[in-house]
């Protein structure tokens, strides 16, 4: 069986969520370069955060950070590792949630209702064409709990773990009910081990997972699990604009992205752990990153309603523009559905 793939989404009111982007540049910019910071200071990455295989010296700068794509899977690695001591500088003690929760109950169900039920309807529907019954979901990375409140909201059975007890306390006070359950660093292992869902959900989650091929062992060994839902930043366009950028908050390598994926890396990591790419919906956000630094470096200039000017003749182009790149499958993000074999 092929691939069924999905190409674009709207941007609709993105930015209006992402204000801070644009308004508050450099310190994002410098949130990001402290991370930055803290990965400079782990061990050198050797092998492919994927596939294993040997790297070899950075394709490209950014940064700070130098880049190396693996020759072997295509696999964008950051030239450090992730590891245990980074991931609990940048995501428990620095209390990363702070950049992503919505203020209040209206912000968090706007977020809810225009970014995360789109994504759960994309699984419904797809496990709908599978025929796969009665679907179980165990989310794991859940944040905030956002996706698993999506797929309640759709009448899908869904639970979710999060490292972040900030996190998960939110989460479950916007949901009203216990959604989520915190975890350790590596909670996620035996929760995954121990699951009687049918379908693993990772939206934005495995390229921060210390662990992932511990994680991936994990579904592989659990034959309750049929399918994995998940999403992930993608070897893109984006990836070039940051590098040509230096003074825009990167968003796509930098922070807690310590590796971006490629076509060819998500089929391995597929074929690793016993699975297919069964779906696919490609959907970046390229466009806006570039719309952001150019105006950002606009009003930099001194020049903030022309910013405005400039604003009101390109967001109109915005999803025809992005689609544009989608299509290439060179873009910023992809939600993948894989079958187990």
């Amino acid at each position: 069986m092929g691939v069924e793939k999905k190409f674009g989404k709207p941007f609709g009111n993105l930015n209006s969520m992402k204000t801070n982007f644009f308004d508050d540049n450099d310190g994002m910019l410098e949130m990001a370069d402290g991370m930055a910071k803290v990965l400079s200071e782990q061990p050198v990455r050797k092998t492919c955060k994927i596939c294993g295989s040997v790297l070899d010296k950075p394709l490209f700068y950014s940064h700070g950070l130098g880049y190396i794509e693996c020759g072997s899977c295509g696999h964008l690695n950051s030239e450090f590792e992730d590891t245990d001591v980074f991931a609990s500088k940048v995501y428990v003690e620095d209390d990363y949630s702070k950049n992503y929760s919505a203020q209040d109950r209206a912000g968090y169900e706007k977020r809810l209702q225009s970014i995360y039920v789109p994504k759960a309807e994309f699984l419904q529907d797809c496990l709908q064409k599978e025929n796969a019954g009665k679907i179980k979901i165990l989310d794991i990375g859940a944040g905030c709990g956002y996706f698993v409140a999506a797929a309640r909201k759709l009448g899908m059975d869904a639970d979710g773990i999060e490292l972040s007890q900030n996190q998960v306390d939110y989460g479950n006070a916007m949901a009203g009910e216990e959604i989520l359950t915190h975890v350790g660093l590596t909670g996620s292992i035996d929760y995954i081990r121990q699951t009687d869902a049918n379908v693993i959900s990772a939206i934005g989650v495995l390229e921060h997972l210390i662990h992932l091929d511990e994680n991936l062992d994990a579904v592989r060994g659990n034959q309750n699990i049929r399918y994995l839902y998940a999403s992930v930043p993608m070897f893109s366009f984006s990836t070039a604009f940051e590098a040509a950028n230096q003074h825009c908050y990167n968003r796509h390598t930098g922070g807690t992205h310590t590796h971006l994926f490629s076509n060819e890396s998500v089929a391995r990591m597929a074929e690793k752990i016993g699975f297919e790419v069964a779906y696919e919906w490609r959907f970046g956000s390229d466009i806006n990153d570039l719309y952001r630094f150019l105006r950002v470096s606009i009003a930099k200039n001194g020049n903030p309603e022309f910013a405005s000017y400039f604003s009101e003749k390109f967001v109109p182009l915005m999803d025809k523009l992005q689609l544009v790149l989608d299509e290439s499958e060179f873009s910023s993000e992809l939600h993948f559905i894989l079958r187990r074999k």
